[in-house]
């Protein structure tokens, strides 16, 4: 399709829902069930999705794949080996497509990595989150570091590329404790890691011990210093900051999230996965049924689960390039923000930002958002969305 950002590639997202067990701080689409799961059922209503969103696109190469969760390491590897396929029964697949696996760093996962590897997974992001039992107890995982560190080693020798996250400003935290943790982590993580700040989400377990006074997170002023600490000590190892939460060597970036933040196109199959594809109509806004049984259900009666589907004003694609884009380090291109918003950005609140330092020029004509923009990242967004 021919739309201003056709050159930002095409990936595939897709959503296995289930989980081992529902950790305190997660609000994303997971689920605990404790009677097997029909691989074999979920297969074919994957497949189904992935015709329909084909039919929806037309001729597109995907350039990224990416099985998230919940765990998708729970898989069987022939169940992604069959989702794989379906893929490419339905689209061209790129020679150098990257195909990213989310796993638990459990040694009964890790012996998986082998079938996932001849399955064709080319990447895994591992879910590490603390180097530390006592933390990783606290924040509800089922797996020691060692274990998790001999996961990063079985990872490394099937898979040339992988990463794994980690979670910061956890109760009692220092920048001290956590820039010597860091240091730790990156002599493991050879290419990329992923560093989130813990948030108390809603509807969490996390939020309600919060609530109740018997969860205590490091206050504004340390949470600051704590980010402070993993822009520097990733920086000096040569792991600088490409995404507000994502650190790479160069060209080692994840792709497939690229593909989020450089606002391409995305179909996304699976229990409450979104989309944005480009139609004949214009760009289309989708989400699927968050219930796996339903789902289910709905996908064997009518082909896909999509319960939202919205087409996208000018004004909202300008909004989420915006929104997105400027979490990068490589910034935003204002000729495609007027492209996609139908109106330039105001001169006006560009030379504000610009003067109060929080957004610079790029000499290739980019905005960017500097180091003092990204801690206040949403009001600078809001700023340029009026």
């Amino acid at each position: 399709m021919n739309h201003p950002t056709a050159d930002a590639g095409f990936g595939v997202y897709v959503h296995w829902p289930f989980c081992a067990s529902k950790c305190p701080y997660c609000d994303f689409n997971s689920h605990v069930r404790h009677t097997p799961v029909d691989e074999a059922r979920f297969v074919a209503a994957f497949a189904a999705e992935i015709a329909h969103r084909a039919e929806m696109t037309g001729k597109r190469q995907v350039t990224s794949i990416f099985f998230g969760g919940g765990t998708p390491s729970l898989m069987k590897p022939a169940t992604v080996g069959a989702i794989l396929e379906a893929i490419g029964r339905h689209w061209s697949v790129a020679a150098d497509v990257e195909v990213t696996l989310e796993a638990n760093p459990t040694s009964v996962e890790a012996e998986r990595f082998r079938g996932y590897r001849a399955a064709g997974i080319n990447r895994v992001s591992l879910g590490v989150q603390a180097m530390n039992d006592t933390d990783l107890k606290a924040l509800g995982r089922r797996h020691t570091a060692a274990e998790a560190m001999a996961a990063v080693t079985v990872a490394a020798t099937h898979f040339e590329r992988f990463s794994f996250d980690l979670i910061y400003a956890r109760p009692q935290q220092t920048p001290a404790a956590w820039a010597a943790e860091l240091t730790t982590a990156i002599a493991h993580a050879a290419e990329h890691l992923s560093l989130y700040q813990l948030t108390i989400e809603p509807d969490t377990f996390f939020f309600k011990l919060h609530a109740a006074g018997k969860l205590v997170v490091p206050d504004a002023d340390t949470a600051r210093a704590l980010y402070d600490v993993t822009q520097e000590v990733c920086a000096a190892h040569g792991l600088p900051a490409y995404e507000i939460s994502n650190h790479a060597q160069r060209g080692a970036e994840c792709r497939h999230n690229l593909v989020y933040w450089r606002y391409g196109e995305y179909a996304g199959v699976g229990p409450g996965a979104h989309g944005r594809l480009v139609t004949g109509q214009g760009r289309l806004a989708m989400a699927t049924e968050r219930s796996p049984e339903t789902w289910l259900e709905l996908v064997e009666r009518r082909g896909h689960a999509l319960v939202d589907v919205e087409l996208l004003s000018a004004e909202a694609e300008g909004d989420e390039y915006l929104l997105m884009g400027l979490r990068l380090g490589e910034g935003i291109d204002p000729d495609r923000f007027a492209a996609l918003a139908g109106r330039p950005l105001d001169p006006a609140r560009v030379a504000m930002l610009l003067d109060e330092g929080l957004i610079e020029r790029r000499f290739d004509g980019r905005l960017g958002v500097t180091p003092s923009g990204f801690p206040v990242l949403d009001a600078v967004v809001a700023d340029l969305a009026a």
